[in-house]
């Protein structure tokens, strides 16, 4: 006779996992409201259009409010580890997505005091709960972390430029041009290796347009390198996501489970790691 499921293991399979009918539905919810939620934000943040629909607006971000404190209060039900989830960077930004408009609720004279807007902005950070329903997310975050020690020397070795082309244009040019002090110069290095060049500070003498002339060549090169780590990396692993499906729960032998799966469908335990 099969193992009946609990109302907690169908409920973590909703949320926590979107290779389900359901949990992908959950998801697609979620996206869309998270989406209005922004809209309503935003929209709350033009003068006239609060002025107008202040009303209409406010219901509309406690009906968001409460979506998302079901959702948040659901997550630590279901959670395996209930500490771990809420000191975690998606239990936090859920907390954040709620905590705005009941602080607002609780402490009226913050409203006298900011006029919320402190508040208002927080919620903002409900943008970052839209990196939990989609896997090219991680596929991003785990290329990330794969290059981030070639990124730190790739990014150590330009800082080591900036200093040396910063200084030498310090020589170069001087006090006279602008270039009052060594951070200063080093300054306009990023601004140029960046190529960004906002113009407040440029070199007026001929040997000076030659360093800057190298710079922003430089500069082309440099944006080049990090975007070639990080995409090498997103296709190895998004080979490693195409390859899996053949991990199975230890607990309900239950396979085809992918690379991007942590908990399984049928039982709800957690999947051995890759």
């Amino acid at each position: 006779m099969p193992k009946q499921t609990s109302l907690k293991e169908k409920l973590r399979t909703i949320v926590f996992e979107s290779n389900t009918p359901l949990g992908l539905h959950f998801d697609q919810v979620l996206i869309f409201a998270i989406l209005l939620s922004l809209l309503v934000v935003v929209l709350d943040s033009i003068e006239s259009v609060s002025k107008n629909f202040h009303t209409e607006l406010s219901l509309l971000e406690w009906i968001f409010t409460a979506l998302f404190t079901a959702e948040y209060l659901v997550r630590i039900y279901c959670a395996p580890n209930r500490i771990k989830y809420i000191s975690s960077f998606f239990g936090i930004i859920d907390l954040l997505a709620v905590l705005p408009t009941y602080l607002a609720l609780m402490f009226p004279e913050l409203h006298a005091l900011i006029d919320v807007r402190i508040l208002r902005l927080i919620r903002i950070f409900r943008i970052f709960k839209l990196t939990q329903y989609m896997s090219e997310y991680q596929h991003l975050a785990d290329a990330m972390a794969a290059s981030r020690r070639k990124i730190l020397v790739f990014l150590s070795v330009v800082l080591m430029v900036v200093m040396v082309m910063g200084t030498l244009m310090y020589v170069v040019e001087g006090p006279a041009h602008g270039y009052t002090s060594i951070p200063v110069a080093i300054y306009w290095a990023i601004t140029t290796m960046t190529t960004v060049g906002f113009g407040d500070i440029t070199p007026q003498t001929d040997l000076g347009k030659l360093i800057a002339s190298i710079m922003m060549l430089m500069g082309w090169g440099t944006l080049a390198v990090p975007t070639g780590i990080v995409t090498a990396e997103m296709s190895h692993i998004r080979k490693a996501y195409r390859g899996e499906g053949d991990r199975a729960c230890l607990v309900c032998m239950r396979d085809g489970y992918g690379f991007e799966d942590h908990y399984c469908s049928s039982c709800g335990s957690r999947l051995p790691p890759v």
